[in-house]
C-alpha cells in the first residue's frame, strides 16, 4: 500500500498510541523513577509522545518521543 499522507501518517499514529499503551511496561524496567504522567499528540505531523518521570529526589522531568515515518 502506498502511503499517500505523512503529515502524520496512519502508522505513525499507531505507533505512538502503542508507546503511550506500554507506559506500565516501561515503568516496570524504570529502578529509580516513576512515570506520573503520559499522553501523545496524535493529529500533529510526527505525532509525539509525553513522559512525565518523577525521579528519587522527587524532581519532574519530561521525556519526549517524536515519531518519524520517512517517505517511501
Amino acid at each position: 500500500m502506498k502511503t499517500m499522507n505523512y503529515n502524520p501518517s496512519p502508522l505513525e499514529q499507531t505507533f505512538a498510541q502503542i508507546i503511550v499503551d506500554l507506559k506500565d511496561t516501561i515503568q516496570n524496567q524504570l529502578s529509580d523513577s516513576k512515570i506520573t504522567y503520559a499522553r501523545a499528540e496524535l493529529e500533529i505531523d510526527n505525532p509525539s509522545v509525553f513522559f512525565t518521570v518523577e525521579d528519587s529526589d522527587g524532581d519532574q522531568h519530561q521525556i519526549v518521543v517524536r515519531i518519524i515515518q520517512r517517505i517511501d
